[in-house]
């Protein structure tokens, strides 16, 4: 098939999006399939990185395109990146060669409008990949109101791309519950959820090591949050929970690291000197060929989810953290796929839990774990999220577009109802 996929952010940037439509993209080009990109020129975290307009990379054809680089400092500045991407994006597909499918990610938001309305006209097939769901996400997070005017317009406009679709893929049960709600057929509907790095992330010790000296950590117990700062993922229990512990210097060899970026980054990094926080370190993403020395010097990892995403935004950071053999601290509702694997090997002490606010059972949980420091034996259920056992599972399920009947009745159908 050829095959054309829309995403924002693509190799060689780091954010999680880019890596796993990276996977994707190569992972059909091996299949047999020709494959082209149409993506950012700049880094999604990083605008100071300008990559080629125009690449081949595994056989893999990426166009990247300008969009503007206000940055996420205010509200307006993010929507204008994302306005200027998804008309650079639409102009781009004007001036494509019809494909036999398009596959669509979620960045910037809402892009899979534009690909359902090029199916037809430049597509036999779409197929949507939700990493998260907008705009239910802006209105979770208190950026719109549920009922005002911009928020239906762009709820109607999600809507029409899952009826348009002709499969959809959700990360997870509580993902697809919020789709079929929106009157979705469930027979087109996958759930495959994100899958680790393991062909790249695995634990390192001598990484570990190094990684460790380079920070002054040898000799420390480290308690790491690695990922996107984002209001999806509230880190205000983490960060209380650390000040407490700075503050009791009982032990003084307890630090906690902040890796990775978003919109919160600064945040953490103005709360921490701020506060003169001496047992906090902050660094920006690190390359995938690094995650796992980073990843593997941790003594506890932190996995946070904000209480109304559930459904919403999937927290994939959970599957490397497997990989890599950590035990977890899990912030975040009681009920979510995260305590759902949690559950799923009740023998096994993956992870603890404590809810949001929760200071004191997030501090008892670090001070338990630094007293037992133990490693997981994760192998098992670190291999069901491996990259090899799930994305010849996405692979399957976008070349059983190609064998599929035609559709165009249910796509008039669709375009009644929503117009």
């Amino acid at each position: 098939m050829k095959i054309l996929i829309l995403n924002q952010a693509f190799y060689p940037d780091v954010v999680s999006t880019a890596q796993h439509a990276s996977d994707l993209a190569a992972g059909l080009t091996e299949a047999g399939h020709q494959v082209t990109v149409i993506c950012g020129r700049r880094g999604y975290d990083n605008p100071d990185m300008i990559f080629p307009a125009r690449e081949t990379w595994r056989d893999v054809k990426i166009l990247r395109i300008w969009s503007t680089t206000l940055g996420k400092s205010a509200k307006w500045r993010r929507a204008t990146d994302f306005a200027t991407f998804i008309l650079g994006c639409s102009l781009r597909l004007l001036f494509m060669p019809r494909v036999d499918a398009i596959i669509s990610l979620t960045s910037p938001p809402l892009i899979s409008f534009v690909a359902a309305l090029a199916v037809p006209l430049k597509a036999r097939h779409l197929f949507l990949w939700l990493m998260d769901i907008n705009p239910d996400e802006a209105i979770a997070a208190g950026w719109l109101r549920p009922r005002s005017r911009r928020a239906r317009c762009l709820s109607r406009m999600l809507a029409y791309s899952l009826h348009r679709a002709d499969r959809i893929v959700v990360l997870d049960r509580f993902m697809k519950d919020r789709v079929l709600a929106k009157q979705v057929a469930e027979g087109k509907i996958s759930v495959i959820p994100p899958w680790s790095h393991d062909d790249q992330v695995h634990f390192d010790a001598r990484g570990r090591n190094d990684f460790r000296a380079s920070l002054g950590l040898t000799n420390k117990f480290v308690v790491m949050y690695s990922g996107n700062h984002s209001p999806c993922h509230p880190l205000d229990t983490l960060m209380a929970a650390a000040e407490r512990l700075a503050q009791s210097k009982d032990p003084e060899n307890i630090v906690f690291c902040f890796i990775g970026g978003g919109s919160e980054f600064q945040k953490v990094q103005g709360w921490a000197s701020a506060k003169h926080m001496d047992n906090v370190h902050c660094l920006p993403y690190q390359p995938l060929e690094k995650l796992s020395a980073s990843l593997s010097a941790a003594d506890l990892q932190v996995v946070v989810a904000g209480m109304p995403f559930v459904g919403i935004v999937h927290v994939c950071k959970i599957y490397n953290i497997l990989a890599v053999g950590k035990r977890f601290l899990y912030i975040g509702p009681g009920e979510s796929h995260i305590t759902d694997i949690m559950a799923s090997r009740p023998s096994r002490r993956l992870g603890d839990w404590c809810e949001h606010g929760d200071v004191e059972g997030a501090t008892r949980i670090i001070l338990d774990a630094y007293t037992q420091n133990p490693r997981i034996a994760s192998r098992n259920i670190a291999s069901e999220f491996s990259k090899n056992a799930l994305l010849p599972r996405m692979i399957h399920v976008i070349e059983r577009l190609a064998t599929q009947p035609d559709k165009a009745l249910a796509v008039e159908l669709a375009d009644e109802r929503y117009n």
